[in-house]
């Protein structure tokens, strides 16, 4: 299982009315969850989502077809692309001896696999490109066939549904407000990473000033701090002032996720430690939707700095 904080891959959770992200390319900048991304990130973005060795968990499989594949050790952008969570069960093929494959071994090599796409989601004019690759109505994004449908599967994976930032909404005078409790937020805020690893905590330390955001922030250090430079506080009543770090517990009170508001209702939040999550904005109430999940408590501490 990902370390708290490290990995929250959420689904649909845009509330109602809310249009998710519109992915568009102008000249060499792509447009993904309202963020801009260079040209040279999307290319890297394209080698974490369809590598030429990809991994396949091989908890169905049975017998002689468990010998199937090899050993491999992935980065960490591989591993939150496919979900590699655990040292064992997985599986490494290159396309060919995927296809290569039995269909029922593909089958179930493919069931409930992330980054793995169906037809129907193609545009029309794209799917003649990947009928043959199919199994089933199943694809797997391999290096060739991305690059002959083109970069919507990897933008739409980033993309997952999710409302976009809401960064350039924020008035220059509220990010003036949030400097003194949060200097290092208008920096974060509408910014990818370059490569997996900053997460929640980090995303909240760096907004407070107390790191660069370029780091995967365990939760010992992140509850130290916060012991440190907060006090707790209860209720709503602060929502739309800055500084008011969101935090939530699992049933065991042990820190999972956390995000900060930067004032007027809005909030700044990392959903997860992988190479697709920004540093976002969106709208306090958008923020808690998103990390609402059975059995984790909010609180909330307003920093005191």
């Amino acid at each position: 299982m990902p370390l708290a904080g490290s990995y929250r891959r959420l689904t649909s959770i845009a509330p109602p009315g809310v249009v998710p992200g519109v992915v568009r390319t102008v000249g060499p900048v792509t447009t993904a969850m309202g963020i801009r991304v260079a040209a040279d990130l999307v290319d890297r973005w394209r080698d974490w989502f369809a590598p030429q060795l990809q991994p396949f968990s091989t908890r169905r499989l049975e017998g002689a077809a468990l010998a199937v594949g090899r050993p491999a050790e992935p980065t960490l952008e591989i591993r939150d692309t496919f979900h590699v969570y655990s040292d064992g069960g997985w599986t490494w093929l290159e396309e060919a001896e995927f296809s290569n494959l039995d269909l029922g071994t593909r089958r179930r090599l493919l069931r409930g696999r992330a980054a793995t796409g169906r037809l129907g989601d193609l545009p029309v004019h794209a799917r003649p490109f990947a009928a043959s690759q199919r199994t089933d109505s199943r694809i797997v994004w391999w290096p060739p066939l991305l690059r002959r449908v083109g970069y919507q599967p990897l933008l739409s994976y980033v993309e997952n549904g999710l409302p976009p930032s809401g960064h350039r909404e924020v008035t220059a005078a509220v990010w003036r407000r949030a400097r003194r409790l949060l200097p290092g937020s208008a920096g974060l805020a509408g910014r990818f990473p370059a490569s997996s690893g900053p997460n929640c905590f980090g995303n909240v330390l760096a907004a407070a000033g107390a790191g660069d955001g370029s780091e995967w922030v365990q939760r010992e250090a992140f509850e130290d701090w916060l012991t440190a430079c907060t006090e707790p506080v209860r209720g709503t009543s602060r929502d739309h002032l800055p500084g008011v770090v969101l935090v939530w517990r699992d049933h065991d009170g042990l820190v999972e996720h956390a995000a900060v508001t930067i004032g007027e209702g809005y909030a700044l939040d990392k959903p997860s430690q992988g190479w697709f999550s920004p540093h976002l904005v969106w709208t306090v109430q958008q923020t808690i939707a998103a990390s609402r999940y059975r059995g984790v408590v909010l609180s909330r501490h307003l920093i005191t700095g």
